[in-house]
């Protein structure tokens, strides 16, 4: 009860402070209320997927996948989200990675998933509902070993994850068509060098060809909008990534697509702040990816306090 008291005083003061700056406390908090965050939902497993268990994460991410307690099946996921969404004010929408599949045991190739793989996510999103947003997952995977995927120079590993492109898209407009709520569909890749490449301009002549493949069927922007996401550098790429905030901002404004702008995939002396304005100069729209920038992409650790 004393603790109960003490922060009411406290959000009072904050609110007698805000007033003399003509900040509203209450109408905000009743703004920011219908705002709808899409909770990522690898934050429940460290990114690890029920594709393959204990398959090494790998493609420039600074997870192991052994984070304890994570839920180790889509049924145990669901109800983790379920609790932690009963715990948020506010009605949210789940963000959800390809590899988050659920296939029954069989073996289905990340080019051949289909929105029937994701049936059970769009039912639960429905009964609770709530929106969703998508992602392939060029990550984790045999043909992903190299650190490199659409911007790879193998054509065969290329037109692969150019078809797994493809059917993320239409797996994010049967979840739009589904749920009656637009699906964002975002795009990442880890491709990138550890050193200094000879070659900067091939991998991304390479990464925008595959791209406009893959975005060369128009989808009904009501179920599905496409978003294209940046990083400054990844683990295995810290001296050059083929995806950087100058080639994806390029691509976006030539192709109307929105730009992802992910605060923990910046330089530490850069703010994505700074970057809203210049960016809505030529883009209609962008996403956002709220994250907690320390040092580098620290979007997936978990932090305490009292």
């Amino acid at each position: 009860m004393k603790r109960s008291n003490n922060i009411e005083r406290s959000f009072a003061l904050a609110q007698e402070r805000y007033a003399t700056l003509g900040v509203d406390v209450k109408r905000a908090m009743q703004r920011l209320g219908k705002v709808s965050i899409s909770l990522h939902c690898w934050q429940g497993d460290d990114v690890v997927g029920f594709e393959n268990a204990g398959q090494e994460i790998g493609g420039g991410l600074a997870v192991t996948g052994k984070y304890p307690g994570k839920a180790r099946n889509p049924e145990e996921l669901r109800a983790d989200l379920d609790m932690a969404l009963s715990l948020i004010p506010g009605k949210h929408r789940l963000n959800l990675h390809a590899s988050y599949a659920e296939t029954n045991g069989r073996k289905v190739g990340r080019n051949e998933l289909e929105p029937a793989h994701f049936g059970e996510w769009i039912h639960w999103a429905k009964k609770n509902r709530m929106g969703m947003d998508f992602n392939p997952t060029y990550f984790a995977h045999e043909k992903a070993a190299d650190g490199f995927t659409l911007a790879h120079q193998d054509k065969g590993i290329r037109q692969f994850w150019i078809e797994h492109g493809i059917a993320c898209r239409d797996i994010g407009a049967a979840i739009g068509k589904g749920l009656g709520k637009t699906c964002i569909t975002n795009f990442w890749v880890p491709d990138g060098f550890k050193d200094t490449p000879v070659d900067r301009s091939g991998p991304r002549q390479r990464l925008a060809a595959a791209l406009d493949k893959i975005f060369a069927t128009k989808v009904n922007s009501k179920h599905n909008l496409d978003a294209v996401e940046s990083k400054l550098f990844g683990l295995g790429s810290e001296s050059y990534v083929v995806g950087s905030h100058e080639f994806y901002l390029g691509y976006a404004i030539q192709n109307r697509k929105l730009l992802c702008l992910d605060a923990g995939h910046f330089h530490p002396t850069e703010v994505i702040s700074d970057k809203i304005s210049s960016v809505l100069t030529f883009l209609d729209e962008i996403l956002l990816h709220v994250s907690r920038g320390v040092r580098w992409d620290s979007d997936h650790v978990v932090t305490l306090t009292d």
